[in-house]
């Protein structure tokens, strides 16, 4: 594994959705590694919110890590992957 894959890898980045309620940690790699849930996010008469702010904050980790990701890979003769 090359240096700058290394460092894709490792990177780390919290992304947040609902205001800061659900927080998702995603690698580099686009790799779930932590999901925060702070209490006021909880309401047991309205779990479909919740199952949005988690999925939301999922999503947008993984197309920012995929997007952190393109723009670490070198230029292949033009191609990008």
């Amino acid at each position: 594994m090359g240096e700058g894959e290394q460092l894709q890898v490792a990177r780390v980045d919290p992304h947040r959705a609902g205001g800061d309620l659900v927080q998702a940690v995603v690698t580099g790699a686009g790799e779930l590694v932590g999901l925060t849930i702070e209490p006021g996010a909880v309401d047991l008469d309205d779990l479909e919110s919740l199952s949005d702010l988690i999925i939301a904050a999922v999503r947008d980790a993984g197309t920012q890590a995929a997007n952190q990701a393109q723009a670490l890979m070198p230029d292949l003769g033009g191609l990008r992957f």
